[in-house]
């Protein structure tokens, strides 16, 4: 059974930093992608990684988050730095077979459960 896992969330001051852990069970993916969802909001991309250097990331988060991925582990994280109270939501790990990171919610075949992130003022 595929199966993505989320962990390290929580609540944060602003200011503050958290690392996010997506682990993959199941098989492998070459794409991984992070998503957030606040409340009274629609799910929005974050950041992606394909292989272990291609990134994307959208503009708000730019310079503040990075994504990383262990392969020997199958495993993804965020390192989110500089936290707003704008980054408070829900974050969804996400796993696609393809070869190039993607913004589109569309393109990813599996999803975790997500994991809470508080960020206080």
């Amino acid at each position: 059974q595929v199966q993505l896992v989320e962990s390290g969330g929580g609540l944060v001051q602003a200011g503050g930093s958290l690392r996010l852990s997506c682990a993959a069970s199941g098989r492998t993916f070459n794409t991984m992608g992070w998503f957030r969802q606040a409340p009274g909001k629609e799910r929005e991309f974050v950041a992606t990684i394909s292989g272990t250097s291609i990134r994307s990331y959208t503009d708000s988060v730019k310079g503040r988050f990075t994504i990383s991925r262990d392969t020997a582990k199958n495993t993804v994280s965020l390192e989110m730095n500089t936290l707003k109270p704008e980054d408070t939501a829900v974050y969804y790990c996400a796993a696609s077979g393809r070869n190039l990171p993607s913004r589109s919610s569309g393109v990813y075949d599996y999803w975790g459960q997500g994991t809470q992130v508080t960020v206080s003022s």
